[in-house]
């Protein structure tokens, strides 16, 4: 699941994507037009510089900017920088495994092997998706939705 953090990680980033080119937006602003959390968001957007998705600049005219286009920056990158790994378990995940107390085999747990699956269809979308496509369409990637239907118990 998605966290806070992960969440307005994301909704400041598509504040500063809909700048004009050259543009920064101060912390107290993206705070204020998103209902952060301005304490909260310093953090998100610190992570975010420090992983090269956002550079800052202090002064007049200074304030957050992405590093780079919105299209080279992809959100499965963003959510694994702010949320971890996108596996719901840790004996799925692929850079944080963990196995698990009570299993015997790894290798034939059926609850890893489909949570495995799990991981590889949501690393599919997010890990395609850039923050252009996620500003421009609300994050819809042409036949994810098809490919991954989502029933009504979702």
């Amino acid at each position: 699941m998605l966290t806070k953090k992960g969440k307005y990680g994301l909704k400041a980033l598509v504040d500063l994507a809909r700048l004009a080119p050259g543009e920064t937006a101060f912390i107290n602003d993206i705070a204020a037009r998103n209902n952060i959390p301005k304490k909260f968001l310093d953090t998100i957007l610190l992570e975010l510089r420090n992983v090269g998705i956002l550079r800052s600049k202090k002064g007049p005219g200074g304030g957050y900017s992405l590093s780079r286009p919105a299209s080279e920056i992809r959100i499965g990158h963003v959510i694994r920088t702010l949320d971890g790994p996108l596996a719901p378990i840790r004996c799925a995940s692929r850079t944080a495994y963990e196995a698990c107390d009570d299993c015997a085999d790894p290798e034939t747990c059926q609850v890893r092997r489909s949570m495995t699956d799990v991981r590889d269809a949501i690393a599919a979308i997010l890990d395609n998706m850039t923050l252009e496509q996620f500003v421009a369409d609300g994050g819809r990637i042409d036949g994810a939705k098809e490919q991954f239907p989502i029933s009504a118990a979702s």
